[in-house]
């Protein structure tokens, strides 16, 4: 039986699978937004080798579909027994992936629904929505980047999103393509910011509004992972990393010191996961490349994002 008016949203990204059970709004509820019940995730990295080998490896799958099977029996506590008000997604490593399909079989026998597959303009529209549902409006307009684990979405918008870009550059993606050593070369360094630097460029061009943003929005593992460790939280507190604002400065401080490190001194900064470590560096190449080529002074760091689009998207 399904309970009132909650829904959940899972997202099965490159990286990390994430569920989000959350309560839609109506004439009773807290200011019309969103009230979260539960928000899980954990790194399952389903993108292993797919920009290599263009298919999702076997292990990944397994880990994957042994995360969304503690994930369905959190909807059936919290949502309901059997419940399908359930809308997951697969993004980037499903879109690259030969063999998705039969991924999807196996997550829609284990969840109950099937995966949609996401193109890179519809993330970037739900995270949009996500990220921007609990900003002033007056803030706008907005520039929300989710940078993932092997796509980067670059949205623009006012009240909602007008343009979106999705670009092959992500943490998990970069440290498999450029990335070989520990700690990593300046040579590799230098070849993941000037990639980066091409793919901005690129987004320039698609949004020639972009340099117009008023706020700059930053979504995602990379991103939270940086602001963890400029905080120094040693346990992850969603409270002091939603909408903390990081500076371009911090963003540098933090990158300079990351990438100098190998993965053990890396895990001395608290606020860094351990299953992050070893793609952080990747991910920063990612983040001050954008900082720097669009003359971002601070970003506002959102731990709402494409999850609390796709609740979202479930009440309209």
């Amino acid at each position: 039986m399904k309970l009132s008016n909650r829904v959940a949203a899972i997202d099965i990204g490159t990286n990390s699978v994430r569920l989000l059970v959350a309560e839609l709004p109506d004439s009773s509820s807290r200011n019309g937004k969103l009230v979260t019940i539960a928000r899980l995730m954990q790194i399952t990295r389903l993108g292993y080798g797919v920009d290599a080998t263009k298919r999702l490896d076997g292990a990944a799958i397994e880990r994957t579909i042994s995360v969304l099977r503690e994930y369905r029996q959190v909807i059936d506590r919290e949502v309901g027994e059997g419940s399908t008000a359930i809308r997951m997604t697969a993004t980037s490593a499903a879109r690259d992936a030969s063999n998705r399909d039969a991924f999807f079989d196996l997550a829609e026998a284990t969840v109950g629904v099937r995966p949609e597959l996401l193109s890179g303009e519809e993330e970037g529209r739900l995270s949009f929505m996500g990220a921007t549902a609990d900003l002033d409006p007056s803030l706008g307009p907005f520039l929300v980047v989710d940078i993932g684990g092997g796509s980067t979405e670059f949205s623009f918008g006012q009240t909602a999103c007008e343009l979106s870009l999705s670009t092959e550059m992500g943490c998990v993606r970069f440290t498999e393509k450029f990335i070989d050593h520990d700690p990593a070369l300046p040579e590799e360094l230098l070849a993941a910011l000037s990639v980066a630097e091409a793919f901005v460029d690129d987004a320039r061009q698609a949004i020639p509004m972009i340099g117009t943003a008023q706020t700059v929005v930053g979504l995602a593992g990379t991103v939270s992972a940086a602001a963890a460790v400029e905080i120094g939280l040693a346990t992850y507190d969603r409270d002091r990393i939603h909408h903390f604002s990081l500076s371009r400065a911090q963003v540098e401080d933090v990158f300079r010191t990351l990438a100098t490190e190998n993965r053990e001194q890396r895990l001395d900064n608290p606020g860094l996961e351990l299953e992050r470590a070893d793609v952080i560096v990747g991910g920063m190449c990612i983040f001050v490349s954008i900082m720097r080529r669009l003359s971002i002074e601070t970003c506002l760091v959102s731990e709402a994002d494409i999850l609390d689009g796709l609740a979202m998207s479930m009440g309209t």
